[in-house]
């Protein structure tokens, strides 16, 4: 039994060593791969792929994962393939990179050598690779920032800036070392955090730093109201007034605040803000929409609290701006379908007083139910053709289908109630002549589907 065990134990050394040899040649055959490729770049491209192949044969080992010059091995192939798709993209701009990762999987087997190293050479060689892939790092960030990919340009940037630090930590020179280069990765790498909704903790203390060196960039002010304002509306609103003094002509950040005032619902503020949001951009439609729209919203508010002098003056106000759009926008939906929902929301309220007086049948109630009725069924009718626009602009919106049903329904209900009213009711009192039967009108309030829509100034807001 024991011989057993003594043979059994031999021949799992055996192999393991056996193993272990096999990985550190596919560790060596990397590296004449990658030394072949150098010799000859050009016709030797394919050097790369076979190097890659069999350091990645060899990483299975455990042993070959234990020695920082392995991965010092991996860090160089990885920098080599991001340098050759670079030159590659170059020559023709219509190549598709391959491996877009190069840069990032240097960077993490470099930084795994650091960790290892016993010898200073070893953590030496490491941070000259990491500057080496200082550059893959920028140049993918920029290509995915063009490509609007903010994330993967995020993730490239913000990793550069990390890089540079631990560059620099273990006595090796960075390209951040330029202070005017630094701060243009940093600004690029908040933008594209910002425009590809990093986790708001990792984005602040990033906008920070750059708040507290006295940034000359407005987003970095917009970016920290929106981002603080979740949670912190005095210290956002704090600084976003340091941005409003900072940068006057800036219009980013007055559409951050009007953003923020229509989240808040807080319309009465949001009227002044937006007037000076068209001075500024005359021909941006969506400002005219949406100062529409706040218009819009005071009609409803004051017409409920029973001011309707109020009420109507905002009704001519919204049904002004909602215009002024369409002047500059004939096609412009929203504009279209608003104008169509205000005069239905108008008729809509009428109903309220329509069905008091569904019980007053003295010759001043008829009288007053019928002026009120003619005034209402008109107003309906002023809606309609808003709303066929509406439908030929954009056949496949529910909201303006539902508007359509019910202005035609609305009539279509009327009749019906009429008929089951006057069916129910006894033949004496039909035979003594009351002067009609009126209905309970049932048709309600149209919502307004620009009303929870953001906007923002027109164009990118790139660095």
């Amino acid at each position: 039994m024991k011989q057993l065990l003594l043979t059994v134990f031999a021949a799992f050394f055996i192999l393991s060593v056996s193993q272990a040899q096999d990985a550190k040649k596919m560790l060596k055959n990397a590296s004449k791969d990658l030394a072949k490729y150098y010799q000859d770049p050009i016709n030797n491209i394919g050097k790369l792929d076979e190097a890659l192949a069999a350091v990645n044969t060899a990483f299975n080992d455990d042993m070959v994962k234990a020695d920082p010059e392995s991965w010092i091995v991996r860090g160089e192939i990885y920098n080599s393939i991001g340098n050759a798709e670079t030159n590659q993209l170059l020559l023709n701009p219509a190549y598709v990179v391959k491996t877009p990762n190069a840069g990032m999987e240097a960077v993490t087997a470099y930084k795994k050598a650091i960790e290892l190293a016993v010898k200073k050479g070893q953590t030496k060689d490491a941070v000259n690779g990491l500057s080496e892939s200082e550059a893959l790092l920028s140049n993918s960030g920029i290509s995915a920032f063009q490509a609007s990919d903010y994330m993967t340009a995020f993730n490239n940037f913000n990793t550069y800036l990390d890089v540079s630090k631990l560059i620099r930590d273990n006595g090796g020179k960075s390209r951040l070392d330029d202070p005017v280069l630094k701060a243009d990765i940093q600004y690029y790498n908040v933008v594209s955090g910002y425009y590809g909704k990093a986790d708001d903790q990792v984005m602040i203390p990033l906008l920070m730093e750059m708040y507290a060196a006295g940034t000359d960039k407005s987003l970095v002010y917009e970016a920290l109201f929106n981002i603080k304002s979740k949670s912190d509306e005095t210290g956002a609103m704090r600084i976003l007034e340091e941005g409003r003094v900072k940068f006057p002509d800036e219009s980013g950040l007055l559409f951050a605040e009007i953003n923020f005032y229509l989240q808040k619902g807080q319309l009465d503020v949001l009227t002044d803000k937006l007037k000076i949001a068209i001075a500024k951009e005359p021909d941006n439609v969506s400002v005219y929409t949406t100062l529409g729209n706040v218009y819009d919203q005071l009609v409803t508010k004051e017409r409920e609290a029973g001011n309707l002098a109020k009420s109507g003056e905002y009704f001519g106000l919204a049904y002004d701006y909602y215009n002024q759009a369409l002047a500059k926008d004939p096609k412009n939906f929203d504009a279209t379908y608003s104008i169509g929902a205000l005069y239905y929301n108008k008729a809509a309220a009428m109903t309220a007083e329509l069905n008091k007086l569904s019980n007053d049948f003295s010759a001043a109630g008829t009288k007053k139910y019928n002026t009120i009725k003619g005034e209402m069924d008109g107003i309906f009718m002023q809606a309609l053709p808003f709303f066929e626009k509406a439908e030929e602009l954009d056949p496949t919106d529910l909201n303006t289908m539902i508007a359509l049903k019910e202005i035609s329904q609305c009539v279509l209900r009327v009749r019906q109630l009429i008929s089951s009213i006057a069916d129910s009711l006894p033949d004496f009192l039909l035979n003594h002549g009351l002067p009609y039967i009126r209905p309970l009108y049932p048709c309600g309030k149209m919502y307004n589907q620009s009303q929870n829509q953001n906007y923002s100034a027109a164009g990118p807001l790139l660095p």
